[in-house]
């Protein structure tokens, strides 16, 4: 039987398309008749046996061209030729089915020729067809390792790649299992992915694992594998099939911007040099390497400046940080914090030197001879094989080396791994410097901070006291707290604490601009309402200049040790506590806590409170109480509970209330305690006068008496001069009634009352005056000399130095039992 043209060319010969499960086998006669038909050509025609079976097979065909070719082939007697090709056969229900035919001459046993023809549905066969090529291309020529494993994890067939992978031929792979030739690392857990496949039947898509492999011992290589089961026509398991995939350099890829994310993340959280330093190290243990150190120049961590000379010759590194795998500090050569000494020809040194990053690695027996030598004990302690060692540069300057080891677990460093580390350390030393040169600014800061605050207060016999200053973190910045204890007349004392909103230098620029202020009008006798109102004035005009002031707090109180009176007013600043000498804490709530200074409108208001004799005030700001997350009543109690356990000391009591604030510190704190202390009966004395000139006299008798009684014989002659001028203006220039009192404190305080007004006035008398050289004297008689005001009228008063560089006897102060 042979092909005409028209049979030829309509897609893949039916060589190759009918190798399928479901071809169909037809038997013709030598007559053409059609005398074997079996099920299969039943499913693809339609057509019984018994209705088939007997007819001409050329009847099948629909092309006339096709059943005239067969005639006449038939008729030639070509029965030796062999015949491929695609036609259209009649399908029972009157449609025609594209059919791949294979026709070959058969005899029987009689001698008659027939043919046996092979059919099946073209479609399908094609399909079949691209199924097998796809299937053979796989194995054959795909670059994808391909493994076809049974239900036990056994190969039963391997490609072309995956043989490249293990290193052993197909022969040797087949009926292995899987855990004797998978790359090593992740054996368990590639198993147990498989034989979920295999048990559930759910595929797995890009699951990722490790290994080293024969072909390339020295390096990790990472594989993505997918797997799925296999089923046969009847759902029984045949297995699974695997791809591996080799995602190594995406895989590294990946991994390195993730670690730039992360160094990005974690790397600069603070502007603290060490912390930051540390945090380099944090991020790139164990991701990245085994161990890592950073270590700084000492100028760095101290945030100097630096220059190129810096790093000349035998250069010291502050360790500032340290991470490793293993037992963390204790497989540093250098802990952090310790300064090490490097050698010119150290790898460390000459990488700080000449600026360029350093790969080494271990050789010889000696390991590594280019390392300090407790550096180089500790690397081959660690089995440390490769090390990379990279300079921290910002901005020009190089501030330090950071140093990257893996141990004998890991894979070497590479080229691709020294690049990652520039990139993240040169990322890291900007954080680095931005710390370095915000501790300097946060050290001037504290610098003009601390020079503006009192060092040293000095001891006043009104008051018992005590001071600290606590900087806040160097994260938050310098801050604008502030306290003070001011000498005022008739032996009182102001006591001042305040707080600049803010933290920078402009904040402490503006708190020494108040305390000068609150010193200046502390002098002129001014009570605390009346102070804190020009403080309100002062700082709106400094709001008004500089958008940067937001304005600040004040408590300022004023304590008398004779009348033991203490008149208290703030400016939106906490309450002062009061422990009354048998332990008991009361926070004093009733003073008007009034707005901040700086937003001015409504007046200040004061109250009085008579204070025994042996209280302590305590007087903070709110960095004392105010944690972060924490309640400011919390606070206050926690400060009330210590207060209550004071033992009587008011520096071990200082100690334990700045124990209560939390490192580090998000505000500054300032804090003042004063035990009060009274004057005693007979170191004061007052008369009432009348506004008589002859009393004058009287008056400086009285003086005299007085101060013969208090051994105080060498002032005589300067305070009858005092007194007598005093006395004498108040009774010619003022109105009654007139008082003079002595107090005899750390100086001898002469005080002189009246019911006016009216200022005195020190001027300088012309030569041809005789008046208006009294008030002149006076100034140069006594070491001070003022005038204060009060509802009545004023007082004018002169302070003398006592003899003996004024050492006053401790026992004219009555003390608390």
């Amino acid at each position: 039987m042979s092909a005409s043209n028209a049979s030829r060319g309509l897609g893949p010969g039916a060589r190759d398309l009918l190798r399928g499960p479901s071809t169909a086998v037809v038997c013709v006669d030598a007559d053409g008749m059609i005398f074997l038909w079996g099920p299969d050509a039943q499913s693809l025609l339609g057509y019984h046996a018994d209705e088939i079976c007997g007819t001409p097979a050329a009847e099948l065909l629909t092309v006339p061209a096709h059943r005239d070719a067969v005639r006449a082939a038939h008729e030639r007697g070509l029965t030796g030729r062999v015949w491929d090709g695609v036609v259209g056969l009649r399908h029972r229900e009157g449609h025609s089915v594209e059919t791949a035919l294979r026709v070959r001459p058969v005899e029987s046993a009689e001698g008659r020729a027939g043919w046996s023809v092979s059919a099946a549905d073209a479609r399908e066969a094609e399909r079949d067809y691209v199924d097998r090529a796809i299937l053979e291309a796989l194995f054959n020529q795909s670059p994808i390792s391909v493994t076809v494993m049974d239900a036990e994890l056994r190969h039963q067939r391997v490609n072309a790649a995956a043989e490249s992978i293990t290193s052993f031929p197909a022969e040797q792979l087949i009926g292995r299992h899987i855990g004797e030739l998978t790359p090593r690392g992740g054996v368990e857990e590639i198993e147990r992915v498989l034989r979920r496949v295999r048990d559930t039947g759910e595929p797995v898509l890009d699951f990722k694992f490790a290994g080293i492999v024969p072909s390339d011992p020295d390096r990790e290589h990472v594989w993505s594998l997918s797997s799925f089961r296999l089923t046969d026509p009847a759902g029984g398991l045949l297995g699974m099939c695997q791809t591996f995939v080799d995602v190594t350099e995406g895989h590294r890829a990946q991994q390195r911007l993730a670690l730039l994310a992360e160094a990005s993340e974690r790397v600069g959280s603070t502007l603290d040099v060490m912390r930051t330093a540390q945090e380099l190290a944090d991020t790139s243990v164990p991701g990245f390497a085994d161990f890592a150190s950073v270590d700084l120049l000492e100028a760095a961590v101290r945030g100097e400046e630096l220059n190129p000379d810096a790093v000349q010759g035998r250069v010291p590194l502050r360790r500032a940080g340290f991470r490793s795998v293993g037992q963390g500090s204790a497989d540093a050569a250098y802990p952090v914090g310790d300064t090490m000494l490097l050698h010119p020809d150290t790898v460390q040194a000459r990488c700080l030197t000449e600026g360029r990053s350093v790969l080494a690695r271990g050789a010889g027996a000696d390991g590594w001879p280019d390392l300090d030598a407790r550096v180089a004990s500790k690397m081959r302690e660690l089995g440390v094989h490769s090390l990379m060692v990279v300079p921290l540069q910002a901005r020009g300057i190089t501030l330090g080396v950071a140093s990257f080891g893996r141990a004998s677990t890991s894979q070497r460093y590479d080229e691709g791994d020294l690049s990652l580390a520039e990139e993240v350390c040169s990322r890291a030393a900007l954080c680095v410097d931005n710390a370095r040169r915000y501790t300097r600014e946060h050290a001037t800061a504290l610098a003009l901070q601390r020079s503006l605050l009192p060092h040293d207060l000095p001891g006043y016999l009104a008051v018992e006291t005590a001071h600290r200053y606590l900087p806040a973190a160097a994260h938050a910045g310098a801050g604008g707290d502030w306290y003070d204890i001011l000498p005022l007349s008739g032996a009182r004392v102001g006591l001042v604490v305040g707080d600049v909103i803010g933290h920078d230098l402009h904040a402490a620029a503006i708190m020494g601009r108040l305390r000068t202020a609150v010193h200046t009008l502390a002098a002129l006798d001014l009570d605390p309402d009346e102070v804190l109102t020009q403080l309100d004035d002062l700082v709106l005009r400094l709001v008004q200049e500089d958008p940067d002031c937001l304005g600040a707090t004040c408590l300022y109180a004023v304590y008398d040790p004779v009348s033991r009176v203490c008149v208290f007013a703030r400016a939106g600043h906490p309450p002062p506590a009061l422990v009354q000498p048998d332990g008991t804490v009361e926070f004093l709530h009733d003073i008007p806590s009034n707005l901040p200074l700086g937003v001015g409108g409504l007046p200040f208001e004061t109250i009085e409170r008579q204070l025994r004799e042996g209280a302590v005030l305590a007087l903070y700001t709110d960095g004392l109480v105010e944690d972060l997350g924490q309640d400011v009543d919390k606070g206050l109690d926690r400060l009330a509970h210590v207060l209550a356990g004071s033992d009587g000391s008011l520096e071990q009591l200082c100690q334990a209330m700045v124990a209560l604030t939390v490192e580090p510190r998000a505000d500054d704190v300032a804090l003042l305690l004063a035990r009060t202390r009274a004057l005693g009966a007979d170191r004061v004395v007052s008369w009432e006068l009348p506004a008589d000139p002859a009393v004058v006299a009287e008056a400086r008798a009285l003086a005299d008496r007085r101060l013969l009684a208090w051994g105080l014989e060498p002032l005589s002659f300067t305070t009858e001069l005092i007194v007598s001028e005093l006395v004498t203006n108040a009774i010619r220039h003022a109105c009654g009634p007139i008082a003079l009192r002595l107090v005899y404190a750390e100086t001898l305080v002469c005080e002189v009352s009246d019911g006016s007004l009216s200022a005195p006035h020190l001027r300088r008398a012309r030569t041809n005056e005789e008046g208006g050289r009294g008030l002149f004297l006076v100034a140069q008689l006594g070491s001070r000399w003022g005038t204060r005001y009060g509802r009545a009228g004023k007082t004018v008063w002169v302070e003398q130095t006592l003899p003996g560089a004024g050492a006053v006897d401790d026992h004219a102060w009555r003390r608390p039992d």
